[in-house]
Parts: structure tokens; sequence; C-alpha cells
């Protein structure tokens, strides 16, 4: 099967599933999808929906958002900030409060620098 140019986020969903210590068979049944499609999204022969990277998303407890711009459905220039909300979300050191309070000041700032969205006063899971 020919590669649909998607090896980045199947590389990308590779490293997040390893840093979080899954298997292949664990991340594939916490975000309800197959071991065999997730094997393919992983080696980048098969493209994922917005609904599934937002399941395997949540699963690796990340912000979907950083998978959209990795699979090219958001734009590169929103890049930076999916970033930041997916690295908070994803730090084990700190508990779900304290991530969602990070994030309302994250926003704040970029609100009052005039660099923040209309989805940015939704808070991010």
């Amino acid at each position: 099967m020919a590669s649909l140019n998607v090896g980045n986020l199947g590389d990308y969903l590779r490293e997040q599933r390893r840093n979080a210590q899954l298997t292949l068979r664990q991340l594939a049944d916490a975000a309800g999808v197959s071991n065999p499609y997730l094997s393919q999204i992983e080696r980048g022969l098969r493209k994922p929906s917005a609904e599934i990277l937002q399941q395997l998303a949540r699963a690796l407890r990340i912000s979907a958002e950083t998978l959209y711009v990795q699979a090219g459905i958001l734009e590169e220039r929103d890049r930076d900030e999916a970033e930041v909300r997916s690295v908070i979300l994803a730090d084990p050191s700190i508990t779900e409060q304290q991530k969602q309070v990070l994030l309302q000041i994250y926003e704040s700032f970029r609100k009052e620098n005039g660099l923040a969205t209309d989805d940015d006063s939704k808070p991010s899971s």
C-alpha cells in the first residue's frame, strides 16, 4: 500500500505513544480503534479522520490540535500554540486542575497580546 504522506503524523503518534509508555494495543484499546488500523496510521499507510485523531489525543492525554497540525488539518501557524497546549496537557507532574489553570493563564496572555483566536476561550482537554 502506498504512503499517503502522513508519515510525520505516524512518527509523531509513535513517539507520543512511547513517551506515554503504552503498547500499540493499549493505545488502540484506550482510543477505541483497532490495533491493525492504529499500526497503519503509525506507518503512514492510513490518514485518520479528525474524530479518530481526537480519540487518540484523548487516550494519549495530548491536545487534539497538535495532531490536527501533524495531519495537515490545521494550519502550520497554529502549531506553536498547539504544541504549548500539548506540553501542558502531557505533563504528568501536575494535576488536571493545574493544567487547566495554566491553559487559562496562557490564553489570557495571548488575548492580552492580541494573539488569541475565537477557540482560545474554550478549555482544551
